[in-house]
């Protein structure tokens, strides 16, 4: 049991090694004896683990997929309108990013010239599945102007979200990401919400924004 649990724990030191070296220098420029280096394990404990640095780099798009999956779950259920599960999904997943490098390696890989396994689907897909849907929720909730285009949309959305880290990474800390998606949200919500329902989702950006700092 004891050897088990070590196995264990050296696994998840080589994947936080690799997610936080994918993060800040790419999949690309990383290679294994970085990973070795940066995690202070043998070359054997990590091949005893994966084979290829494309192993690793699947190992960490599944622990993405898996926490994307378990944030959607618990904003479902809160029962909130088709919008507001998009915004707090959002500021939800800025705050793990911000909190560990697994998930601001995910976002980094999901713009990597990589094969993605199945039954692994590729995140920017997902992402795009469920912010359509959701967005043509919303429209029939008459929380979207009418005549928006709503694949248009949710195509831009999520490259607005993924571009904000992947764009801003060189530039400044993930800290600053909860104010990114901020703003992404109100730049948004100004061109996609009816007038009469705008109050009341700038106001929840506010506040998501504070709650995710706070937390």
């Amino acid at each position: 049991m004891a050897r088990q649990l070590r196995a264990e724990q050296t696994r998840a030191t080589i994947i936080t090694a690799a997610a936080d070296l994918f993060d800040r220098h790419g999949y690309e420029s990383t290679s294994l004896s970085d990973i070795v280096e940066h995690a202070r394990v043998t070359k054997g404990a990590l091949y005893f683990h994966f084979a290829a640095k494309e192993d690793l780099a699947h190992a960490i798009m599944e622990l993405q997929a898996r926490a994307a999956r378990q944030v959607a779950s618990e904003v479902e259920s809160r029962g909130c309108s088709s919008l507001e599960f998009l915004m707090r999904t959002t500021f939800e997943t800025a705050r793990l990013a911000v909190e560990g490098p697994i998930l601001r390696a995910g976002l980094r890989l999901a713009t990597a010239d990589l094969a993605v396994r199945p039954p692994l689907t590729h995140p920017f897909l997902d992402a795009l599945d469920l912010t359509t849907r959701k967005l043509r929720a919303a429209l029939r909730e008459s929380d979207l102007h009418p005549d928006i285009d709503v694949d248009a949309a949710a195509h831009a959305l999520v490259c607005f979200f993924v571009g904000t880290r992947v764009a801003g990474r060189s530039l400044e800390p993930a800290a600053r990401l909860p104010r990114r998606v901020a703003e992404m949200w109100h730049l948004t919500i100004r061109g996609l919400v009816p007038v009469h329902r705008r109050a009341r989702y700038l106001t929840l950006v506010s506040q998501l924004e504070r709650e995710t700092r706070a937390l």
